[in-house]
């Protein structure tokens, strides 16, 4: 029942149904997945200036769901919700700017966006700027500033977060808080994350490090097996 009225909604024309059910058909939701019918509900809540429709467009966009890959077309999508202050959106435009697809490469821009993202509460993009502290790019180079970053995109559930920051302690000996955060990747990484962190973890002499990334192996297998 709830998806029939979702559909008739759709239908109607309310934006904000177009876009959960272009979600639903993405994740196949109901049935099989149908990503080139997602797409199409993504353009029609776009069309109306729905912000997150807005970015799922340029989500298939970037990654071929219904639609050729074009990261410059993703990226004017992800731009125009940017500017209409969706985090993720944000978010995304960052990461192109960051590779240089689609777009001119520029870290300093991208760098940019993400403060934004962050500071509106995207956790991922708090990671982001770790990264750019622990690495001194376009920024002056801070451990201290970057395990800051890391720990509170760990503790705001961010998987990549959670592994960089449990990198940082071990680094400075804390290894059962290490170990700790370690524990919680698998609860919500992807199994292509999971599989190359597990196969950095098997290279540390660190026991513990090792059985964690021979759970985490274990369960990228069963997740794609």
């Amino acid at each position: 029942m709830q998806e029939d009225k979702l559909i008739e909604a759709a239908h109607e024309g309310s934006a904000g149904a177009q876009c959960v059910l272009g979600q639903w058909m993405l994740d196949g939701r109901g049935g099989a997945r149908d990503a080139e019918a997602a797409f199409r509900w993504f353009l029609k809540a776009a069309a109306q200036g729905h912000v997150m429709g807005t970015n799922m467009a340029g989500r298939c966009h970037e990654n071929g769901w219904g639609t050729p890959v074009d990261f410059f077309a993703a990226g004017n999508w992800y731009r125009q919700a940017a500017r209409l202050g969706l985090p993720e959106a944000m978010y995304n435009l960052a990461n192109l700017l960051q590779a240089g697809k689609g777009v001119k490469l520029d870290h300093a821009a991208a760098l940019a966006l993400y403060r934004d993202a962050a500071d509106r509460g995207h956790t991922k993009s708090k990671t982001k700027i770790g990264r750019y502290y622990e690495d001194g790019l376009v920024v002056e180079k801070s451990a201290d500033t970057a395990m800051f970053c890391y720990r509170e995109a760990a503790e705001g559930g961010d998987f990549r977060g959670q592994f960089a920051y449990a990198g940082m302690l071990a680094a400075r000996g804390r290894m059962h808080e290490a170990l700790a955060w370690l524990r919680k990747v698998p609860e919500t990484a992807t199994p292509a994350y999971m599989q190359s962190a597990g196969e950095l973890l098997l290279q540390s002499p660190h026991a513990g490090f090792q059985a964690v990334g021979r759970e985490m192996l274990a369960r990228a297998g069963a997740a794609t097996a």
